[in-house]
């Protein structure tokens, strides 16, 4: 499967939040309370939407021409993982929209991100996710990702993943 990244601009910030929004009343939908803060987002998540935009770090996931998501990619991560010393890919906000989900769009971003940390000499590729969503934890360590670790936040504790590349 080949997909895309296209780069979010400023100008797409309330289609960022939608798009968070959905995946939100999504995730309720399965009973899981995770994301439920982008219902209604405060102004330091919008803040946070706003900085990873202008750090070039958001991108649309494009499949056949088709916007399917996004997903946020950074150098770094230091709320999570804090100072490392291995160069490393952090994926964050990883979102297909619903009418794709099941198709591959998520795993194929995952390799996509993979491969550009593999161009950019990174040793990992590192993500969390919340450890009350257990099928989001499953999904990733399907996806080759070992749990390493844990880190805990004001709203949750998460699951450290990351996966080396060869």
């Amino acid at each position: 499967m080949h997909i895309r990244f296209k780069e979010i601009v400023i100008d797409d910030k309330a289609s960022v939040l939608a798009l968070f929004k959905r995946s939100a009343e999504k995730i309720k939908r399965m009973q899981v309370n995770h994301w439920q803060y982008w219902n209604n987002p405060p102004a330091d998540k919008i803040k946070w939407v706003e900085e990873g935009i202008q750090n070039n770090e958001f991108f649309y996931i494009y499949f056949e021409d088709v916007n399917v998501g996004m997903v946020r990619i950074l150098d770094e991560d230091l709320p999570y993982w804090g100072k490392q010393d291995e160069k490393a890919t952090y994926i964050h906000s990883l979102v297909v929209t619903e009418q794709f989900n099941g198709k591959g769009i998520g795993k194929a971003a995952i390799q996509a991100a993979g491969v550009m940390a593999q161009e950019n000499y990174c040793k990992y590729i590192r993500l969390d996710a919340d450890s009350r969503n257990t099928k989001l934890c499953e999904y990733y360590e399907k996806q080759g990702f070992k749990k390493v670790g844990t880190q805990t936040l004001t709203l949750s504790t998460y699951n450290l993943y990351q996966k080396e590349l060869t």
